[in-house]
């Protein structure tokens, strides 16, 4: 893939995560902060893209013009959808906007369509199992939880592995779900409002962070159809520094302390526990690294929604 069109892809991924007006100020500074963050990767000058797109001096057309191959059209399509589904459902003025991003990009319409779907499957499953899960205990079982946190922190980091755009964003909806886990086993019944409250008061952004995730991946050449569906070199997991594992290792440890805590922790309390667990959950990530590419072997992208739903 060209520069041109690496940048290409990263402005119409910016274009998208701003195309329903609606972003919260604080989404909008993680989004200029992962700018600033990869501005020196592989040429992109993010932040002057990311100006570009605040200004409006971009234009969908100017970017669908960059795009030459069927490849980097394709990915740059997925990518925009994965956006506009990171934070939920569309709304309508994101599908307006995939509409015409199909059109300009000349896309087979039945092909984008199913991914399109496949994503909006994704962003929409439940938090609840289908089938009603039993009672909170009336005693937490510490240890089951610190085991099903560090799953869940392998199996995300497996999906960073992953070449393909919805490994990447399946990573959000499986750190919500375990954030319900252990609010419900603490006796807490939660709905996916008070779940993206509680990420985004740690500092977890839905939309900055699929962005930061796929962006690194983009950036670093791996993301896309590589090897039959394996990664290039499963091992790169330098390129984003085991990010996943850590997001959802910290999530997982702070929830447990907030709930059982009666919610009680402030907003300051919470920002610090966050970054406190998630920088010793980096000093984790060599350990379990042979795990989560262990992980990564088992799963392919017709394995993700399956997955998401029985998580």
């Amino acid at each position: 893939m060209t520069p041109s069109e690496t940048r290409a892809i990263v402005t119409l991924s910016l274009l998208a995560a701003f195309v329903d007006g609606e972003k919260h100020e604080r989404e909008r500074a993680e989004i200029k902060r992962i700018a600033e963050g990869l501005s020196q990767a592989d040429g992109v000058q993010l932040p002057m893209l990311y100006q570009d797109v605040l200004m409006k001096r971009v234009s969908l057309s100017a970017v669908a013009a960059e795009l030459k191959s069927s490849e980097s059209k394709q990915l740059a399509y997925e990518m925009a959808v994965c956006v506009c589904d990171a934070d939920g459902t569309q709304s309508e003025a994101e599908r307006m906007f995939l509409a015409d991003v199909r059109t300009s990009l000349g896309l087979d319409a039945p092909a984008a369509q199913q991914f399109a779907q496949e994503a909006e499957e994704i962003a929409a499953v439940p938090l609840a199992p289908a089938v009603a899960a039993a009672a909170p205990a009336a005693t937490v079982d510490n240890a089951e939880l610190d085991q099903a946190i560090l799953n869940a922190a392998i199996l995300n980091g497996a999906l960073e592995l992953l070449p393909e755009t919805l490994s990447t964003m399946a990573i959000i909806p499986l750190q919500m779900k375990l954030v319900y886990r252990i609010g419900r086993a603490h006796g807490y019944e939660l709905d996916s409002g008070h779940v993206k409250d509680f990420l985004a008061t740690v500092g977890v952004g839905l939309t900055s962070q699929y962005l930061e995730q796929a962006g690194r991946k983009l950036l670093g050449g791996l993301l896309g159809k590589v090897g039959g569906g394996m990664l290039r070199g499963l091992g790169k997991q330098a390129v984003s520094s085991g990010m996943s594992f850590a997001a959802t290792y910290a999530l997982g440890h702070v929830a447990k302390r907030y709930y059982a805590g009666g919610r009680t922790l402030s907003t300051q309390m919470l920002k610090e526990a966050y970054a406190s667990v998630t920088q010793e959950a980096q000093s984790l990530q060599t350990r379990y690294l042979p795990a989560m590419q262990e992980k990564a072997r088992t799963l392919d992208a017709g394995k993700i929604l399956s997955m998401v739903r029985g998580a």
